[in-house]
């Protein structure tokens, strides 16, 4: 009788241990489990719309970082233009002027990406009241007498264009000319072997006597200082690259206010000039189909690509900020644009300089989410998988303890009561 009634102790014992811990357990991994399920359920539905939504404020928001950063770059090479004009008037302060001009490229050496400090300018030069320079500095050396021109005639420029005498000397004291971005044309086939665009963007600002009008002091920026600002980055990337891929879809480029691309990642698009001094002519549906591979992109005229690239370019030159889907090359594209708020004679409010433009493959940028929301979707299956062989081995060292535990109470109350002994009742009348 008395070893019935200890099994019974016993057992009762053990279940009672065991439902005491094993059932809070359960419902605190329940409500753990079914957290970590609605959380993983919910961040997968809206995965999608949620990086989509941060991805385009991002975006929107380092458009304009952008846009202002050019801006100010342009002013500071006013200033540099202006400061030209109170340097002694020799060959070795300007050469001296230009060589300390500087700032980093990131340019491939040695089959190497390296970062690179290069001269700001490619040219600087003092020109005469009738167009004839007097000092000139070319890629860091000084240009012989012999190699001097007059640069009232076009023709006679570096790039046998360019009218910078004829705006300059229109000008008041203070004032500086800067010019479009000028530079020799970079085909398709040309840029698929290596070559890239190479050109400049003149600035000059006129000099004065007491008879009036004595000349001009001119600078030649390195484009490539100007276009690193989108060249170098990816929108959804906070480091920089050596060369945006333009087949990701993901990439920066910059448009001037006539709605010329400038700079781009691929330099086919930026608009150039032949050897003549002639400009490329800008892409339409007829040359598309040719495939010539002179592909100068002017946004105000691809509507016959989409008829929302037309508008971002006038919305932009309006001064507006904004973002748009269109269609470009069989792509879904998404792109965030700002104004470049740099102002002067050549470039007028409210168009200013031109706009800056970043945007991604909208349907490579769902196939990202779609990832991630897989992703979130596996890790929420691991931590449950987890949590149940956990909990597994959690009732299992928690039986085996009751066990043990509800044997030691028994052994307890066996040593106390001696095996034999008679439980005594009373009741009232005792």
């Amino acid at each position: 009788m008395a070893k019935t009634t200890t099994g019974k102790q016993f057992f009762t014992v053990a279940r009672v241990f065991f439902l005491l811990i094993v059932i809070p357990l359960l419902l605190t991994s329940f409500l753990v489990a079914n957290g970590i399920f609605q959380l993983g359920d919910t961040s997968k539905k809206g995965a999608a719309a949620v990086l989509d939504q941060k991805a385009q404020e991002e975006i929107m928001m380092r458009t304009a970082a952008v846009s202002e950063n050019v801006a100010n770059f342009l002013r500071e090479c006013e200033k540099d233009t202006l400061v030209a004009t109170i340097l002694p008037a020799n060959a070795e302060t300007y050469k001296e002027f230009m060589l300390k001009s500087k700032q980093a490229l990131w340019i491939k050496g040695n089959d190497k990406i390296i970062k690179s400090y290069e001269p700001l300018y490619v040219e600087m030069a003092l020109v005469g009241k009738a167009g004839n320079e007097v000092i000139k500095i070319a890629d860091g050396e000084i240009v012989p007498e012999s190699g001097l021109v007059n640069v009232s005639d076009p023709v006679n420029t570096t790039y046998k264009s360019e009218d910078y005498f004829a705006k300059t000397k229109n000008l008041d004291k203070g004032n500086v000319y800067v010019s479009h971005v000028t530079g020799w044309y970079v085909n398709r086939a040309e840029f698929e072997q290596g070559r890239r665009f190479m050109g400049v963007v003149r600035l000059a600002t006129p000099l004065f006597d007491k008879q009036g009008f004595a000349g001009l002091v001119t600078l030649a920026l390195d484009v490539r200082h100007l276009a690193k600002f989108t060249d170098n980055i990816v929108p959804t990337e906070a480091g920089y690259v050596f060369e945006a891929d333009s087949s990701t879809g993901n990439y920066a480029y910059m448009v001037d206010d006539k709605g010329f691309v400038i700079s781009h990642p691929d330099d086919y698009h930026v608009a150039g000039l032949y050897r003549d001094g002639t400009p490329v002519p800008w892409l339409t549906g007829e040359v598309l189909e040719d495939k010539v591979g002179e592909e100068v992109l002017n946004l105000p005229l691809l509507g016959f690509m989409d008829p929302a690239l037309p508008e971002i370019a006038k919305d932009a030159a309006a001064g507006h900020s904004g973002d748009k889907i269109y269609k470009f090359g069989g792509h879904t594209k998404f792109v965030a644009y700002a104004p470049i708020p740099f102002y002067s004679a050549t470039y007028p409010e409210p168009a200013g300089f031109g706009w800056v433009g970043m945007g991604l493959d909208v349907d490579k940028f769902n196939e990202m989410a779609l990832a991630a929301s897989q992703k979130i979707e596996k890790e929420a299956h691991a931590w449950l998988t987890t949590i149940i062989l956990i909990l597994v081995i959690a009732v299992f060292i928690l039986f085996l303890i009751s066990t043990l535990l509800s044997k030691g109470i028994t052994r307890s109350i066996e040593a106390e009561v001696p095996e034999g002994a008679v439980p005594h009742y009373y009741d009232d009348e005792d």
